[in-house]
C-alpha cells in the first residue's frame, strides 16, 4: 500500500482551463491523412459497389433474370455477405481501415445491425439482440420512410409519381 501512495506522489496535479487543455491534446493527437483516407474509403466502398455490380450481373447472366428481378438478390447476398463477414470479426476491422468507404448503405447497415445483435445477445433474444439491434438502425428506418414519404408527395405534387 505504501508504494502505491509514494507513485501517487510522484505525479502533479495539473491544473488547466479547458482552452490549454485543447491545445496540449491537439500537440500529442496524431496526424491524419486526409488523401489517406479518403483514397481508402475510395477503394474499399468502391470494391463493394464492384462486388454488387459482378453479383448482379451473375444473376442476369447465369440465372437468366431481368436486371430489375437482379436486385433483390443482389442486395439480400451483399447483406448476408456483410453479415458473416462481421459475425467472423472481418468487417469491423475493414471498416476500421477504411472509414467511411465502408458504410456502403447496404452494407454499412447490415453490419449495424449485427454487430448490436452480437453485443447484445448475452442479454437474451428478445431484451438482449431485439431490444438493442434497433437502437442505431431505428433512425435510419424512420428517417427513410420520412423521406420516402416526402419525395413520394413531391412526386404526386409534381405529377411525375409512377410514370416512367
Amino acid at each position: 500500500m505504501s508504494s502505491k501512495s509514494a507513485e501517487r506522489g510522484r505525479f502533479l496535479k495539473m491544473r488547466m482551463s479547458p482552452k490549454e487543455y485543447q491545445s496540449f491534446a491537439k500537440m500529442r493527437e496524431p496526424s491524419r491523412s486526409i488523401f489517406g483516407n479518403c483514397l481508402r474509403a475510395f477503394l474499399v466502398g468502391g470494391a463493394i459497389c464492384v462486388v454488387g455490380q459482378a453479383l448482379t450481373e451473375m444473376f442476369v447472366h447465369l440465372m437468366h433474370m431481368e436486371r430489375e428481378d437482379a436486385s433483390n438478390p443482389t442486395v439480400a447476398v451483399l447483406i448476408l455477405l456483410s453479415v458473416v463477414l462481421t459475425s467472423m470479426g472481418v468487417y469491423d476491422k475493414l471498416a476500421q481501415w477504411a472509414g467511411a468507404g465502408s458504410a456502403v448503405p447496404v452494407t454499412g447497415f447490415a453490419n449495424s445491425m449485427c454487430s448490436a445483435a452480437l453485443e447484445h445477445r448475452s442479454e437474451g433474444l428478445v431484451l438482449g439482440v431485439g431490444g438493442n439491434m434497433f437502437k442505431l438502425a431505428g433512425s435510419v428506418i424512420v428517417f427513410g420512410t420520412v423521406a420516402a414519404f416526402f419525395v413520394g408527395i413531391a412526386h404526386w405534387l409534381l405529377g411525375t409519381g409512377g410514370q416512367s
